[in-house]
């Protein structure tokens, strides 16, 4: 199991240069945890690709649907102190923390290509495995 951010999830269903890493990466381990607070993120980036005319609204709506299903069990609630104590220790928002914390509640691993978090919190952050 380990916590990915919600970057992590839209490389999934957005074409990226990270595409073919998230997908390795939910092949070699598809226990994925996160935060509630993914939803809020990956709605946000849905709304960007429909308003950049990236993705249309039954397109977005169809990868809203598939990512939540894959999610489905995966999701956490997150300590306010954890999150907080985050935020003391980085220059990480609190958002970002949300992911941080969570790894640390649940004694994983949080998978991100965040060079932020990736500095700040080198115990509980690695990016996604290169090809």
């Amino acid at each position: 199991m380990i916590v990915v951010d919600t970057n992590i999830v839209a490389y999934l269903y957005l074409e990226s240069e990270f595409t073919a890493r998230a997908e390795a990466q939910l092949r070699s381990d598809p226990d994925w945890a996160v935060p509630l607070l993914w939803r809020s993120e990956f709605r946000n980036i849905l709304a960007g690709a429909i308003r950049r005319k990236a993705l249309g609204f039954d397109e977005a709506r169809r990868i809203l649907a598939e990512a939540e299903g894959l999610l489905a069990g995966g999701e956490h609630e997150v300590d306010s102190q954890r999150v907080l104590e985050r935020v003391r220790d980085s220059d990480c928002s609190a958002y970002d923390c949300e992911f941080v914390a969570l790894a640390a509640q649940l004694s994983i691993m949080l998978v991100t290509m965040d060079a932020r978090l990736l500095k700040a919190f080198p115990k509980l952050a690695r990016p996604l495995p290169a090809l």
